[in-house]
């Protein structure tokens, strides 16, 4: 069975600080992701996904959307995939 993981551009951010939403390393962060990145990360893995146009709650003046992501194993490692994958390009 598998769970609903919601992902933020915010979380792949390598300008970010940790306490402002960054969720990977530096070396994996970009500089100003967003959503057809992940997008594009997403059909690469092969994993099923919905963008919605909800924000994320520190950043609500940016409306920047999010990604609703099926997905079985832990959040985390699914941001780690993600963020390795928008980094190849």
């Amino acid at each position: 069975m598998s769970a609903e993981r919601i992902l933020y551009p915010c979380y792949f951010d390598g300008t970010l600080q940790r306490r402002e939403g960054r969720r990977v390393s530096r070396n994996l962060g970009v500089k100003s992701p967003d959503l057809p990145a992940i997008e594009t990360a997403l059909r690469k893995m092969k994993v099923p996904y919905r963008v919605e146009a909800h924000h994320h709650p520190a950043w609500w003046a940016e409306r920047e959307g999010r990604v609703a992501v099926e997905w079985k194993g832990s959040k985390e490692d699914l941001i780690r995939k993600v963020a390795r994958e928008i980094g190849r390009k």
